[in-house]
């Protein structure tokens, strides 16, 4: 497959001659709050790049804890609005009440395979004279077909869209996918970061040569091995809310066998007692917005991510990472970690540390001693400025949404 040549593009903001467009982002809350954060991720960036946003969504109640304050109080919209950027809620698409006076958006996006309300795409058709750039924004893999996918047109066969065309976006890790979401000045702000100041707020406790480990996770078979690892030793674990803190309650009983060691409620700082034998220094944090968990990230000696958002956000960070990836019915996520390890070019040790942890293999985990964490770094950083040599995905998308693109 011929691909065009990228220059390497550090830091690069987007596009700057790219009209300010409207562009409509449809979001629905499958589980886990990992669409929403990719959505609310997009709507930054975009306003950030001088756009107008309407973010669509089911349910927005975790933008609470995701972007605090961001949103304020509007009498037109139910969720609310922040500069160039308006969330309001999905069952509005659905009426031509609300849609009455809607001012028709340049660019729809259908998030995760989202189909547009039927109302929706009836009032663009009346109010539009050229039909907007329809994108259906897909899910993120390394598998190779995703290079054969992208891009690729999908007529609408009926409804009031009939003759308009929607294309195939797909995220990737390769110069011919549609890249990842990557703020224009995130190198600027790891730069800027104070590694030290963080980890001393947030494990005060952590002894000399202990390592700060985060834990984002669902429920991974080997989170009992790795418990049991750990126990004894001067590391110190950051447990997010949520499944992950559930997964480490429940977790902790069997391969610690220390009741005692969990803390009664989730706090932000902890400072539990030494490590014996028998237990571990763990701390259960509350919930944060993107930017507190980016910074958890760049703080920690490795990171125990989950779905999409994280483990992008966890290659930005340039850190050990391990991937808990959504474990399907069908077995497919099988290939599709395999996938990501082989473009990842990651080391055996790591290829057998996420096998094992998302329990495609059985048997022990392997060590988590200096030499593989150091060994991890050195691929992770590698990815990393393979993925900065590439357009990034709103740089993508604008390219897509201009008219003589």
């Amino acid at each position: 497959m011929l691909q065009r040549r990228h220059n390497p593009v550090m830091n690069r903001a987007p596009p700057s001659d790219s009209a300010a467009l409207r562009w409509d982002v449809f979001c629905r809350v499958i589980d886990n709050h990992g669409d929403l954060g990719v959505c609310w991720r997009l709507a930054r960036q975009l306003r950030d790049a001088g756009q107008r946003v309407r973010l669509w969504v089911d349910d927005a109640s975790a933008l609470a804890w995701m972007a605090p304050g961001a949103l304020q109080p509007s009498p037109s919209t139910a969720w609310g609005s922040a500069p160039h950027v308006t969330v309001l809620p999905w069952s509005d698409a659905t009426r031509p009440e609300p849609l009455g006076g809607l001012e028709p958006g340049d660019v729809w996006i259908e998030a995760f395979g989202c189909e547009l309300p039927e109302a929706f795409v009836a009032h663009g058709v009346r109010h539009r004279a050229t039909a907007p750039a329809w994108i259906n924004l897909e899910y993120l893999s390394a598998e190779p077909w995703v290079e054969r996918h992208h891009g690729l047109p999908s007529p609408v066969m009926s409804g009031p869209a009939l003759g308009w065309t929607k294309r195939f976006f797909y995220p990737g890790f390769t110069a011919g996918t549609g890249g990842l979401l990557r703020e224009a000045d995130l190198l600027a702000q790891q730069q800027a970061f104070d590694r030290t100041a963080w980890r001393a707020a947030h494990a005060p406790a952590l002894q000399g040569g202990g390592r700060l480990i985060s834990l984002f996770c669902y429920e991974p078979p080997g989170l009992a091995g790795l418990l049991a690892q750990l126990r004894g030793s001067a590391d110190h674990l950051l447990v997010t809310p949520g499944r992950p803190l559930s997964a480490m309650n429940m977790a902790i009983q069997t391969a610690m066998q220390a009741p005692t060691a969990s803390p009664a409620t989730p706090v932000a700082i902890a400072t539990p007692a030494a490590s014996t034998p028998h237990t571990m220094a763990w701390t259960a944090l509350p919930w944060t917005d993107q930017h507190g968990f980016d910074r958890m990230l760049w703080a920690c000696d490795l990171n125990l991510v989950r779905g999409e958002d994280s483990l992008v956000r966890a290659l930005w960070a340039g850190r050990p990472f391990v991937w808990n990836i959504y474990p399907q019915h069908d077995n497919a996520h099988h290939a599709k970690l395999d996938a990501f390890l082989g473009w990842l070019d990651a080391p055996p040790r790591l290829r057998r540390f996420h096998r094992v942890w998302n329990g495609i293999e059985s048997g022990a985990l392997p060590a988590l001693d200096a030499a593989a964490l150091a060994d991890w770094q050195a691929c992770t950083q590698a990815a990393r400025q393979r993925l900065l040599a590439q357009d990034d995905l709103l740089t993508q998308l604008l390219r897509w949404a201009r008219p003589s693109g």
